[in-house]
């Protein structure tokens, strides 16, 4: 369907990529993935025609059509309510069904057999194009993505940005396009529309290209990962955590060749400087320098993977209850959110409040932190000293301030090295603290208002879709921070990933009232399905613990090979030991030999001689055992 050959791009005087080869094919449902600036939506806008590749050749397929979903979509402007923006995507079929109605009008005062013929042939191009159902299919995939039957008749401009988001991936969805670009298609959506669009995906006949930070979704939808790092590009066949385990597969192989050829090379410059100026050997010499000068270099291994131990204090211990609500309630006008709810916080627990948007998350992380009103009783425990991080205080950043003067201003008495200890753990080294924050990206505004978050040394934070804008690997610096608070901590997160790597209990909102299931996000998913399958409520009981998977093992001739290199490697260390011994004998001998007054000394001139002879000829077999030992090592390369 689309052929990539040796394509390179470069921008701002660098090569983000080069020499990237690969054939994407019907059916396929791929993960890009890459940390921030590798590239990916570059490629991306490669493969829609956005970009022209600075060298290589793209060839696309005649019938090969694309439907690209990015960011720079949210600019556009409809008149039009959201269920005619997405039904637009069948414009030639709604012109079809235009001819219809004025075809039928005219057969009322015509019946030419021309017109019957015209009628019929639009009538079965109609039918084959599934006509009938696109208004159907329309509301089903729009509804699919979170919209209520009631609003799909609001105008377009009536809605906020990442809802207009879902009505152009819903319009993207209905063309059905023989290529889907889809750049961080989750990032809009609630945990619901998530499951919903993976399970659209993975019907979908075309192929489809992704571009996610949402693990779980990469895990479910793709069959193939492609990776772009360092400026090289890797495929993987299975989903992401085959690719995760495929790569450090590679990676140590990749590091282990780094090391072998490393030691050759070390070898050769050895053997190079030891008979370089030896008649016999200087040609072999010479050949060992050129054969490095042609030799293609292994790279080492650069891993980014961040592991950190950030020790985020507590200022005072909070009581065991930090907070109790009893009838707690809350409505919008006639709009109803929480009805009389209980619920209780208690010290260390790591809740994650999760579901559908518009079902009052937000609204009862507000109550707790004291920034909305309500109905009923809401008491607050001993000592609780709350931080709470809300989607607006990316806004609230001062932009004039650098990001050092950023943290400082939070008044913590942190030494500049104490805050800078912290930014580096949120990936801002060196000079990048003297960065203002306005001309930070998205992600690295988040990074910086987490990290202002976390150093307040407060007991209670309160997290509202944290990992929002975030990176996999500024989350997982995420996680490990929260894995390490002493303190409680309860968020907002449609993160599947962040949910089961921090999360002790679940809370949803249903039908107004909060429900809790005492346990992580694997085992509430478990209780879930159970429920969904049977149509009961199972005991609460732990989902089934993984096996651990057990590394193969090793090919016994791979065994004896690294046997035999270790044996000659000690062979030739033992050989260069004895040659350097026999030539510091060698050397003291000539010293003596060539003292003027030793010359009176006969005998033991004549002794000495013999020595030396007998060094020499020591020194002659010890270099050609090192030569047979070298040889033989060459040819386990």
């Amino acid at each position: 369907m689309i052929s990539l050959q040796d394509i390179g791009f470069h921008f701002g005087g660098r090569y983000l990529y080069k020499d990237v080869n690969w054939q994407i094919f019907e059916g396929q449902r791929i993960g890009l993935v890459g940390l921030n600036g590798a590239g990916k939506s570059t490629l991306l806008r490669i493969l829609s025609g956005d970009y022209t590749p600075s060298e290589g050749i793209l060839n696309k397929s005649n019938d090969c059509t694309i439907g690209f979903l990015n960011q720079d979509l949210l600019s556009l402007e409809y008149s039009q309510s959201i269920y005619e923006v997405a039904l637009d995507a069948f414009a030639d079929v709604l012109k079809m069904e235009e001819e219809l109605h004025e075809l039928y009008k005219r057969l009322e005062t015509d019946s030419s057999e021309e017109l019957l013929t015209r009628l019929g042939d639009v009538q079965h191009r109609f039918e084959s194009l599934d006509g009938y159902n696109i208004k159907h299919k329309t509301e089903e995939v729009l509804e699919g993505l979170g919209f209520e039957t009631k609003d799909l008749h609001r105008p377009f401009s009536e809605f906020s940005g990442g809802w207009r988001m879902r009505v152009l991936l819903a319009k993207i969805l209905l063309r059905q396009p023989r290529l889907l670009l889809l750049d961080e298609p989750t990032n809009h959506l609630d945990l619901p529309s998530i499951e919903w669009l993976e399970e659209y995906l993975r019907n979908y006949k075309g192929a489809v290209i992704v571009v996610s930070h949402d693990r779980y979704f990469l895990d479910r939808m793709v069959n193939q990962i492609a990776e772009i790092a360092y400026g090289k590009f890797y495929l993987y066949p299975g989903n992401y955590s085959f690719y995760l385990k495929s790569k450090a597969e590679r990676e140590e192989l990749q590091q282990r060749q780094y090391e072998n050829q490393q030691q050759f090379i070390k070898q050769q410059e050895r053997f190079i400087e030891r008979f370089k100026a030896k008649a016999s050997k200087s040609t072999q010499a010479q050949s060992r320098v050129k054969m490095l000068d042609k030799l293609d270099r292994i790279e080492a291994v650069d891993n980014p993977d961040i592991k950190i131990n950030l020790d985020f204090k507590v200022k005072h211990k909070s009581g065991k209850v930090l907070k109790k609500f009893h009838n707690l309630s809350k409505a919008y006008d006639s709009n109803l959110i929480l009805d009389r709810v209980d619920g209780e916080i208690q010290r260390g627990d790591k809740i994650a409040l999760i579901g559908a948007n518009g079902k009052g998350k937000t609204t009862l992380l507000k109550i707790l932190a004291g920034e909305e009103s309500y109905e009923g009783t809401l008491e607050t425990g001993y000592q609780v000293i709350k931080s709470f991080y809300a989607q607006h205080q990316l806004e609230a950043l001062n932009v004039e301030n650098e990001i050092l003067q950023e943290l400082d201003s939070m008044g913590t008495a942190k030494t500049e090295m104490e805050l800078r200890t912290v930014l580096g753990c949120f990936l801002f080294t060196g000079d990048d603290v003297f960065k203002k924050i306005k001309i930070l990206s998205g992600g690295e505004k988040a990074r910086v208002a987490l990290a202002k978050c976390l150093i307040q040394e407060a007991n209670f934070l309160l997290l509202d879709e944290p990992t929002n804008h975030l990176d996999m690997q500024s989350t997982d610096i995420l996680v490990q921070a929260l894995n390490n608070y002493t303190g409680t901590v309860i968020y907002v997160s449609h993160d599947r990933h962040f949910i089961s790597r921090v999360a002790t209990k679940i809370w949803w909102i249903e039908d107004h009232k909060l429900r809790e299931y005492p346990g992580d996000y694997a085992e509430f998913t478990y209780w879930k399905e159970n429920i969904e399958e049977t149509g009961t409520k199972p005991e609460l009981k732990k989902a089934k613990e993984k096996q651990p998977v057990q590394p193969p093992k090793e090919d016994n001739s791979a065994i004896n090979l690294l046997n035999e290199r270790k044996s000659l490697e000690k062979k030739l260390a033992h050989h260069e030991s004895e040659l350097e011994k026999l030539k510091i004998k060698k050397a003291e001998i000539e010293l003596w030999l060539g003292k003027p007054e030793n010359l009176i000394h006969e005998d033991e001139m004549i002794a000495k001689t013999k020595l030396y002879n007998k060094l020499e000829s020591e020194i002659a077999n010890e270099e050609l055992s090192y030569e047979k030992v070298f040889e033989s090592l060459l040819k386990l390369e």
